[in-house]
C-alpha cells in the first residue's frame, strides 16, 4: 500500500512537471505574440491572428515539453529505457518464453512477395530461438484486387508449405474489409483469439526481428498489468529521397519525444497500431470499437483505431506503455509526397472521429489529453493557413509596416516558433552529437550536421503543403467527403508533372499568391511569410524532385539522410537489402489524394 501511494505521488509529480512546462510554454508564446501584434493597436485582425496562433500552440508546446524532459533523461539517466519502463530491466536472455503468441500481419492490396521477404527472416529467427512452437503467424488479408488475391493465395500457400512443422501459419482473406484494419483484427479475435495469450501486430510494411518480438513477450510475461506494449518504430533504409529525409528527421524527433512523453504518461502510453504486443483477453473483452452510425444511415467505422483501443485498455485497468528502443521494429515510409499525403489524409479523417469518445465516463485524464491532442494536430492546419491569409491581407493593405508588427518582438516570435516546432529534432540531434558512437552511426558529425540542415529545410517546405491538404480535406469532411482504406505504392517511382499539378495546384496557388502580394507591397516581410508560403509555392517541383529514383539513388550513395542501419546494417536487415520487388502490379498512380 505504501509502495502504491509512493508510485501515485511520483506519477502525479511527473505529470505536474509536464503540465507546468506545457502551460508556461503556451502562456509565454501568446504573450510574445500579443506584444508583437500590439504596435498599431489591437484590432479585429490582430485578435483573430492571436486566436488562430493559440490553436496551433498545443501540439508545439507538447513537443517542446516532451523534448526537454526526454533530453534530460537521455543525457543524465544511466538507463533511459528503464527510467520510463521499469519492466524492461526485469528480463534477461535466459528467461523462457512460455506464452502462446499470435503474430498478426494485416494487409490490403499489397505485394505478397514483399510481405514474404519481410517475414522469412523473422520466422527463421523465431525457429532458431527454440521457441518457434510458441508462435503462430496469421496472414490477415482484406485484399480486394483479384490479381493480387490470386497471387496471395498461391505465394502464401508456398510459404505455409515451407514452414510446415516448424512454425504454424494461417492465411485468411475477407472479401469485404468491414471495420478496416480494426475489423480485420477483431475478426481474428472472434475466430482464433482464445487460442493465444498475446498478439503481436504488424502492418504490411512492418519488419520486426525475432529478438525484438521475444523481448516484448518476455516483458509482458513478467508484468501481468500490461495490456499493450508499443515498440518504437523507425524507417527502413530507402532509396527514395523523400523517404530518406523524412525518416532521418523522424528518427531524431522520436527519441526525445517518446522518452519524454513515456516518463510522465507512464501507464497511459500510446498505441500506434503495429509493431506492438497486446494481451488478448482484455483486448477482446474491453477494446471492441463501436460503429459510428447506424439506424438507417450507412455504417461508418473508425479509421484511426489504435489510440481509442489504448484508451479503452487503460480504462479497463491495464497498463499501456511504450518501449523506446530503436532496434525493435522498422517500417517502410511512403516514397513520394503524394503517397505520403494519401496516408496522412486517412490519419486526418481517423483522428477527427475521436471527438465522439472524449466524454466516455471511464477514460483516464491522460487518455482524454491524448485524444484532444490528436485532434488538434490536424485542427492546427487550417489555423496555420488562416494565419497565412490574415498576414497576407494585413501586409497587402497596410501603408505603415510599423503598425503591423514590432520588429524585435516579431523576430523573437519567429525564432521561438522555430525552436518549438523543431525542439524534438533539436534534442535528438544534440543527443547524437554529444555521443561519439552515435555520431559515427549517422556517418560522422559533418555528414550528420549537413543532413540536419537539409531535413530542417525539407520540413519547412513539407509541413505547409500538408497543412493546406488538411485544410481542404477537413472542409470536405463537413460535406461528407471521406476516404477509405487504400493500398500504398511502396516502390520508388517518379511523379509526373500532370499528376503533381492535379494534386498540388491549390498549394501552388496559395503559396504563389501570398508571396506575390507580399513582395509587391511589403517585401521586408518575406522572411515571415516564406515560412508558411514558400513550401506550397514549391510543392510541384518538390514532389517531383524528391520522387525521382535517380536522385534518390544518388542521395543513398553520398549519404543524404543516412541512418545508423546504413552505416552498420543489423544482421536481421541484411536479407531486406534487396532490389524492390515489382513482379506484381501495384495500385494505380491516379487520383492519389
Amino acid at each position: 500500500m505504501i509502495q502504491a501511494n509512493a508510485a501515485d505521488n511520483r506519477m502525479f509529480a511527473r505529470r505536474a512537471v509536464f503540465a507546468a512546462l506545457f502551460s508556461i510554454t503556451i502562456a509565454a508564446s501568446l504573450w510574445l505574440a500579443a506584444v508583437a501584434l500590439a504596435p498599431g493597436g489591437f484590432g479585429v485582425l490582430d485578435l483573430a491572428a492571436l486566436v488562430l496562433f493559440a490553436i496551433t500552440l498545443p501540439w508545439m508546446a507538447a513537443g517542446f515539453a516532451n523534448a526537454v524532459i526526454g533530453f534530460i533523461i537521455m543525457r543524465f539517466s544511466a538507463d533511459p529505457v528503464a527510467a520510463v519502463l521499469p519492466a524492461a530491466g526485469m528480463i534477461g536472455d535466459e528467461q523462457p518464453v512460455t506464452a502462446s503468441t499470435a503474430i498478426l500481419l494485416c494487409m490490403r492490396n499489397e505485394l505478397p512477395r514483399r510481405i514474404i521477404r519481410n517475414l522469412e527472416t523473422m520466422l527463421e529467427g523465431l525457429h532458431d530461438s527454440g521457441y518457434g512452437e510458441q508462435f503462430h503467424l496469421y496472414l490477415l488479408s482484406d485484399t480486394s484486387d483479384a490479381h493480387l488475391a490470386a497471387s496471395e493465395e498461391a505465394l502464401f500457400s508456398e510459404l505455409i508449405g515451407r514452414w510446415r512443422d516448424r512454425i504454424a501459419i494461417d492465411y485468411r482473406r475477407r472479401t469485404v474489409n468491414t471495420g478496416f484494419k480494426a475489423g480485420n483484427v477483431r475478426e481474428f479475435c472472434e475466430r482464433w483469439g482464445s487460442r493465444h495469450e498475446f498478439a503481436v501486430t504488424l502492418d504490411a510494411d512492418s519488419f520486426m526481428s525475432a529478438d525484438a518480438i521475444i523481448r516484448l513477450v518476455r516483458i509482458m510475461q513478467v508484468d501481468p498489468r500490461l495490456g499493450i506494449l508499443q515498440g518504437l518504430i523507425v524507417g527502413l533504409p530507402s532509396t527514395s529521397l523523400f523517404a530518406r529525409i523524412f525518416q532521418f528527421g523522424m528518427r531524431l524527433g522520436m527519441r526525445s519525444y517518446t522518452i519524454g512523453s513515456a516518463w510522465w504518461q507512464s501507464d497511459c502510453g500510446p498505441y500506434w497500431g503495429h509493431n506492438a504486443i497486446l494481451r488478448l483477453e482484455p483486448f477482446m473483452k474491453h477494446c471492441q470499437l463501436p460503429v459510428l452510425s447506424g439506424s438507417g444511415e450507412a455504417e461508418r467505422h473508425i479509421l484511426s483505431h489504435d489510440q481509442i483501443e489504448a484508451a479503452l485498455m487503460r480504462a479497463a485497468g491495464y497498463h499501456v506503455r511504450v518501449l523506446p528502443r530503436e532496434d525493435l521494429g522498422w517500417e517502410e515510409n511512403p516514397p513520394t509526397l503524394l503517397e505520403f499525403m494519401r496516408r496522412d489524409l486517412r490519419w486526418c479523417q481517423g483522428n477527427m472521429q475521436y471527438w465522439r469518445f472524449l466524454l466516455l465516463p471511464t477514460l483516464r485524464p491522460v487518455s482524454r489529453y491524448q485524444l484532444v491532442l490528436a485532434i488538434l494536430m490536424f485542427i492546427g492546419s487550417p489555423a496555420w493557413i488562416g494565419l497565412l491569409v490574415l498576414a497576407t491581407i494585413a501586409l497587402a493593405t497596410s501603408d505603415d509596416p510599423a503598425t503591423i508588427m514590432r520588429a524585435d518582438a516579431g523576430g523573437a516570435l519567429l525564432i521561438w516558433v522555430l525552436v518549438m516546432w523543431f525542439s524534438p529534432k533539436i534534442a535528438g540531434a544534440l543527443d547524437v552529437l554529444l555521443a561519439r558512437q552515435e555520431r559515427r552511426a549517422f556517418g560522422g558529425a559533418g555528414r550528420f550536421s549537413v543532413n540536419f540542415v537539409i531535413e530542417t529545410i525539407y520540413s519547412i517546405i513539407l509541413c505547409p503543403i500538408l497543412w493546406i491538404s488538411h485544410t481542404i480535406f477537413l472542409f470536405g469532411l463537413l460535406f461528407n467527403r471521406e476516404i477509405g482504406w487504400m493500398g500504398q505504392v511502396r516502390d520508388d517511382h517518379a511523379v509526373p508533372l500532370p499528376l503533381a499539378l492535379q494534386d498540388l495546384w491549390p498549394q501552388t496557388l496559395v503559396g504563389c499568391a501570398s508571396l506575390g502580394l507580399v513582395l509587391a507591397n511589403q517585401p521586408w516581410a518575406l522572411p515571415y511569410v516564406l515560412l508558411l508560403a514558400g513550401g506550397p509555392a514549391l510543392s510541384v517541383p518538390f514532389a517531383m524532385v524528391t520522387a525521382w529514383p535517380a536522385i534518390g539513388e544518388l542521395a543513398a550513395r553520398v549519404g543524404i539522410g543516412r541512418i545508423p542501419e546504413e552505416t552498420v546494417t543489423p544482421e536481421d536487415l541484411l536479407e531486406l537489402a534487396l532490389p524492390a520487388i515489382k513482379s506484381e502490379s501495384p495500385p494505380p498512380l491516379t487520383n492519389s489524394v
